[in-house]
């Protein structure tokens, strides 16, 4: 029990720091850890890292890492989601205002110079070298979301309604540009980014005939 009139250490670790709330502490930690795993999950199989190695690589100790996740698959998910929303900001700004006609390039160069400019993205979003359980089960879960808001966006620009032909056609394409993505990252597929955009945008721009997704 703590000493009337001095505070234990939960009391402690609420008040602040050098001008700076408990909250804010906790959230600059956890933002630390989340860009180690940035780094050691673009270059390490994520079921051969550790939270020593996590906590290494951020400068913090493990009482901090378990402070802001309970586990580390908590963690990985957590670098995942920072990950996918990195990219879906970048895309989802590089589209808005951008005539229906332009969208396609607008968001392909989007995805392509992110992930060519941060290729950790890259790595954890679509490398088919990754086949850690937790990585593959948020990919499935962003892959349903993202089918979702690519059928969104066809029936917004070419004013089209929502069909089976369109659902097949967006998981189709979706899937497809994740196989080449990774393809191209792990150098299988040898272009320069513009020259990749060019032939992903040539590829996606034949969808945009309206009657391919009226049953």
């Amino acid at each position: 029990m703590a000493e009337v009139g001095r505070p234990d250490s939960a009391d402690r670790a609420q008040r602040p720091y050098r001008g700076v709330q408990a909250g804010e502490r906790l959230a600059r930690r956890r933002q630390q850890l989340i860009d180690a795993g940035m780094d050691l999950l673009g270059q390490t199989d994520p079921d051969d890292l550790t939270v020593r190695a996590i906590c290494t690589k951020a400068g913090l100790t493990a009482r901090y890492f378990y402070e802001a996740f309970a586990d580390k698959d908590a963690f990985i998910e957590a670098v995942f989601d920072a990950a996918t929303a990195k990219l879906a900001t970048t895309t989802q700004a590089a589209v808005t205002g951008v005539p229906a006609a332009d969208q396609n390039r607008a968001g392909i160069t989007s995805i392509v110079r992110t992930i060519a400019e941060d290729p950790r993205i890259g790595r954890l979003l679509f490398s088919t070298e990754l086949s850690n359980a937790v990585i593959l089960r948020m990919r499935a879960q962003r892959a349903e979301l993202f089918v979702n808001l690519g059928d969104l966006h066809i029936q917004t620009a070419l004013r089209v309604g929502g069909s089976n032909r369109l659902k097949a056609t967006t998981n189709f394409v979706l899937g497809g540009l994740r196989q080449t993505i990774s393809a191209w990252l792990s150098g299988e597929v040898v272009m320069s980014s513009e020259e990749f955009i060019d032939l992903l945008i040539a590829i996606v721009d034949d969808l945009n005939d309206p009657s391919l997704f009226r049953e």
